[in-house]
């Protein structure tokens, strides 16, 4: 284990099953496996990080998520490649996911930043990005 690498992540989600649909294939696409299950919650795991959600409860959800609020804005991961960016993107529309920026895909974090943008059923913002050239 390395000092400094995060550890987990814990997400509070709108509809447990409409986001447990939606991060189970992307997280185990990348990797990651189911690491815990419970009533109200999973957890999936990539070494020694592991990301987690839970069901919000329902006297919290009054207020819905908004990324630009105050917290959390968006995850990014690594993608291996600028092809397998590409290859994500494919899955992403089969899918009919919400791809953010596409009239600047794939440069809309600029033209040295080779990524997907889509967003979850939260709304919260997702990147899979290549590495430099």
């Amino acid at each position: 284990m390395s000092e400094g690498l995060l550890h987990h992540v814990e997400i509070y989600v709108s509809d447990l099953e409409r986001s447990a649909s939606f991060w189970s294939w992307f997280l185990k696409d990348l990797g990651y496996d189911l690491f815990q299950e419970w009533e109200q919650g999973q957890s999936y795991k990539l070494g020694e990080t592991y990301v987690v959600f839970v069901q919000t409860e329902d006297k919290h959800l009054d207020v819905p998520y908004h990324r630009c609020r105050t917290g959390l804005n968006h995850l990014a991961f690594h993608a291996s490649s600028r092809k397998r960016v590409d290859e994500m993107t494919e899955k992403l529309k089969e899918k009919g996911m919400n791809i953010l920026y596409e009239d600047q895909h794939p440069y809309a974090g600029g033209e040295d930043y080779y990524a997907v943008f889509f967003e979850d059923p939260d709304r919260i913002k997702v990147e899979f990005v290549a590495p430099p050239l």
